[in-house]
C-alpha cells in the first residue's frame, strides 16, 4: 500500500516540479509519512532516484520548444554537480536541521520580492552574456547545488528565482534552464546516496514512472499557458513551501 501512495505523490511532484520546481515539497513529506522509521538519507536518496527522471524528461520537452544558451549554462551544470555531491556528502556527516528555522524566512523574502516586482520574469531580456553569464550561472549552480544535496526543499524554485533575478530571464525560460542544473544536482546527489547505500531501488522504478508521467503533463501545461502561468505556479509553490517549512520549524521549536 505504501508504494501506491508514494507513487501518487511522485506523480504530483513531477507535475509541479516540471512547471517551476518544488516537487520535493510533495514527495519527501509523503515518504516521511509512509516510512517514519527510515533513515532520512535513504528517503532523500530514493526521492532523487525518481526526481532525476522526471526532471530529465521535462528538460527534453522544454528544449524542443525553447532556445538554450549552452555556453552560459554548461559551467552552471558542472558547478551544480560538484555542489550537490559535496552537499550530499555533508548530509551524511552533519545534521541539517539548523536550516529548518532559517528556510521559511528566506522563502518569505523571495515571495515578497516577487510579489512587489510585478514585472519580474514577465519578459525574456538576458542581462549578461559571455564570461559574465558563465560566472553567474556557475555561482548559482554551486550554491544551490550544495543546498540541494544537503537539504533540498525548494531547490527548483531557488534556481528559477535566481535565473529571473540575476540573469533577466522570464519565468518560462528560467524554468527550462533551472531543469538542466537540477538534473546535475539530482545525478550527483543520487550517485553519492547510491555509494552510501541510501537508495531503495525496489521503490525507484514505480516512483520514476509516476514522476515522469506527472512531469510530462506539467511541461505541456507550462508550454501551453506560458510565462504568466509559470509565475502563478511559482508564487503558489513558494507560498506552500513557506507554510510547510514554517510548520516544521515550529514543531521542532
Amino acid at each position: 500500500m505504501e508504494w501506491i501512495l508514494v507513487s501518487l505523490a511522485s506523480a504530483l511532484a513531477g507535475f509541479v516540479d516540471a512547471i517551476v520546481g518544488g516537487g520535493g515539497l510533495i514527495l519527501i513529506p509523503a515518504m516521511f509519512a509512509a516510512f517514519p522509521s527510515a533513515p532520512p538519507a535513504t528517503l532523500f536518496g530514493t526521492n532523487k532516484s525518481a526526481a532525476v527522471w522526471g526532471t530529465a524528461i521535462s528538460a527534453w520537452q522544454y528544449s524542443r520548444r525553447l532556445q538554450i544558451s549552452w555556453p552560459a549554462i554548461i559551467p552552471g551544470i558542472i558547478a551544480a554537480c560538484l555542489g550537490a555531491f559535496a552537499g550530499a556528502y555533508a548530509v551524511t556527516q552533519v545534521d541539517p536541521s539548523f536550516l529548518r528555522k532559517l528556510l521559511p524566512l528566506i522563502l518569505l523574502g523571495v515571495l515578497l520580492y516577487t510579489l512587489a516586482k510585478k514585472e519580474l520574469g514577465r519578459d525574456h531580456a538576458p542581462r549578461h552574456s559571455g564570461r559574465a553569464a558563465q560566472l553567474i550561472t556557475a555561482a548559482i549552480g554551486l550554491v544551490i547545488g550544495f543546498y540541494d544535496g544537503f537539504f533540498g526543499p525548494g531547490t527548483g524554485s531557488f534556481f528559477v528565482f535566481l535565473f529571473v533575478r540575476l540573469l533577466g530571464f522570464d519565468f518560462l525560460n528560467a524554468s527550462v534552464n533551472a531543469k538542466l542544473l537540477n538534473i546535475a544536482t539530482n545525478v550527483a546527489a543520487l550517485a553519492l546516496f547510491t555509494l552510501k547505500g541510501h537508495v531503495w531501488w525496489h521503490f525507484a522504478i514505480p516512483l520514476a514512472v509516476a514522476n515522469v508521467l506527472g512531469s510530462m503533463l506539467g511541461t505541456w501545461m507550462a508550454l501551453r499557458h506560458g510565462t504568466g502561468f509559470v509565475r502563478g505556479i511559482f508564487i503558489a509553490v513558494v507560498s506552500l513551501l513557506i507554510l510547510k517549512t514554517g510548520y516544521d520549524a515550529f514543531q521542532l521549536g
